[in-house]
């Protein structure tokens, strides 16, 4: 009996050290700030986006709009970002997933958050996580062609491939120049 509740003690103690202990050892955060407003400086980029005249120029108006949505509100946001992403770089996808996690529950607000937490989700095969992720962070910001190519592919995997082709023609409409075109059935057309 003595060695029962030994062994117990045990699961139990490494189960608080797998589950507990990173959102212990994750900072404490008072409150995630709001952030600045890039909403003129996306606007702006998505208009020069859909009547860029070749997919270079789109490239780099993408790059700066990804520069944009990787500002996180604050230090400790832009901490447990940057750790995220470098730990997803490392293919170290639960710790990675971990810190997002963190990341999310600070500055639930954040869509880069719900993006990156949706890939490493991906990543490890998590398509429903990732796709409530995703939808998270097209809420929070309808431009995120990350999120939305993200949701793209997502979908297609689920094998919602109608589902995918309304988002796709969505994120070609702010950039028509996206690689995941190929994978649009049919023409452009008008309603792009």
């Amino acid at each position: 009996m003595h060695a029962e509740c030994h062994d117990d003690d045990m699961k139990i103690g490494r189960l608080f050290c797998c589950l507990i202990m990173p959102v212990l050892a994750a900072p404490a955060f008072a409150a995630c700030p709001t952030g600045a407003d890039h909403f003129a400086q996306i606007e702006s980029l998505v208009l020069r986006m859909q009547v860029a005249p070749h997919g270079g120029a789109a490239r780099v108006l993408s790059d700066e709009m990804w520069q944009i949505w990787l500002q996180a509100p604050d230090s400790d946001a832009q901490a447990l970002l940057d750790e995220g992403v470098a730990l997803l770089q490392m293919g170290a996808h639960s710790e990675s997933r971990a810190r997002l996690i963190a990341l999310v529950r600070y500055c639930p607000n954040y869509a880069e958050g719900y993006n990156q937490r949706a890939f490493a989700a991906f990543l490890q095969g998590d398509l429903e996580a990732a796709l409530l992720d995703l939808h998270a962070a097209i809420a929070l910001q309808p431009v995120h062609l990350g999120a939305l190519t993200g949701k793209v592919l997502t979908l297609i995997r689920l094998g919602r491939d109608a589902e995918a082709q309304v988002v796709l023609r969505n994120a070609l409409s702010i950039n028509p120049w996206l690689a995941e075109r190929a994978l649009l059935d049919g023409s452009l057309g008008r309603d792009i």
